[in-house]
């Protein structure tokens, strides 16, 4: 999941157009000059900017899928293809940011009625395997962010001190729907405070401890009926318990490098969120019916070098219209299911131990292609 812009930046073009309007007292001009020349309205968004991108994630991973290599080992990566539309918006208060991704997967990661890779099974009939190949599951996600600065909800700048740039309310949202048999519907809120930091050439960090809730969620294998678990839900949908969050981000242009190659920057994304229950909240956890508790899991894109194309071809007044990037991606406790043990995430082995497949880690490349509009 791509993170956002955030205040850094933002504050500091919202800050220079807003002061931009002029500070001239009227008794400097003469009256003829201000009925003539009324002072230009400061337009509501200072800033507005759309893009679209398509990438692939060489090496992504799904909990639950998993194919079994010829040598008896499990091969949990799958190949998607991602889709994204992105919005970033700097107002008089602060920052919306909007995405929204469609994720194709490849045969590893399979669409319904596979239950699993290659397969159908069907726990009415003796959980009977039946042979299947299932095209790729298709999932898409949506999120936003809003900030609201403490300096300009307070007409002060007693918010911005040495590399401190401002400090702001945080709120936000995320969603997703797929076709995979788990059927996941996630429903999440978050909100807090950020943080943001300069950085040098241009550059930015920002850090936003929140509180998350995942409110609302389904799985379709806790689901009364189908046979895998009970004690079972009704519906099979799901809802966790109230959790931290810190998210960060940052981003820097390489100043540092000559003249001739200044089209280069890096940027990058890090997110932490607490244990949530269960992770078939408000199932209890119980071994024997393959429920556990959850992980802290940890979301990141560390490192993603981008190429400024449009800026190489076009010069400056084109800028970042074109970007070229290549990313790193690293998952752990995907979803917040236990990489060890939680059923989506292993296998049963010798003497009750469970043993990973590697479904719940995520360590791939990332490399696509944006366009400014």
């Amino acid at each position: 999941m791509s993170f956002y812009k955030t205040i850094a930046a933002a504050i500091a073009l919202g800050a220079a157009a807003l002061t931009s309007v002029g500070s001239a007292g009227a008794a400097d001009l003469p009256a003829k000059a201000i009925a003539k020349k009324a002072p230009a309205e400061v337009p509501f968004f200072l800033v507005v900017d759309n893009r679209v991108s398509f990438s692939y994630i060489f090496d992504a991973v799904q909990p639950g899928a998993w194919s079994v290599k010829p040598n008896g080992g499990f091969d949990p990566n799958t190949a998607k293809q991602v889709y994204s539309f992105t919005h970033f918006d700097v107002w008089g208060y602060g920052t919306n940011f909007f995405t929204i991704s469609l994720f194709k997967s490849d045969h590893n990661d399979p669409a319904g009625p596979c239950t699993q890779t290659g397969g159908i099974v069907s726990p009415n009939a003796g959980f009977a395997f039946t042979p299947a190949s299932c095209a790729g599951a298709t999932e898409i996600y949506g999120l936003f962010r809003s900030t609201f600065g403490w300096n300009q909800i307070f007409n002060t700048k007693a918010f911005t001190m040495g590399p401190l740039q401002n400090i702001s309310f945080e709120v936000g949202m995320d969603a997703n729907t797929e076709n995979r048999y788990f059927g996941a519907a996630k429903r999440d809120v978050v909100a807090g405070l950020q943080f943001a930091f300069n950085l040098p050439y241009k550059g930015y960090f920002n850090v936003a401890p929140l509180m998350y809730w995942e409110f609302a969620n389904h799985n379709s294998f806790s689901q009364c009926g189908a046979g895998w678990s009970n004690p079972c839900i009704a519906d099979g949908n799901t809802s966790f318990k109230p959790t931290w969050a810190v998210e960060t981000n940052y981003y820097m242009d390489l100043g540092f490098l000559p003249e001739s190659m200044q089209f280069f920057s890096i940027s990058g994304r890090a997110g932490w969120y607490g244990k949530k229950g269960t992770d078939t909240e408000p199932l209890p956890a119980s071994v024997a019916n393959g429920v556990y508790p959850t992980k802290i899991e940890f979301n990141s894109e560390p490192i993603r070098l981008t190429f400024d194309a449009s800026k190489a071809m076009w010069g400056e007044k084109h800028s970042h219209m074109i970007d070229v990037w290549v990313a790193y991606r690293y998952w752990q406790n995907k979803f917040g299911l236990d990489h060890n043990n939680a059923v989506g995430c292993s296998v049963a082995g010798a003497g009750g131990t469970r043993v990973s497949t590697g479904a719940c880690t995520e360590s791939s490349l990332y490399s696509g292609v944006t366009v400014k509009f």
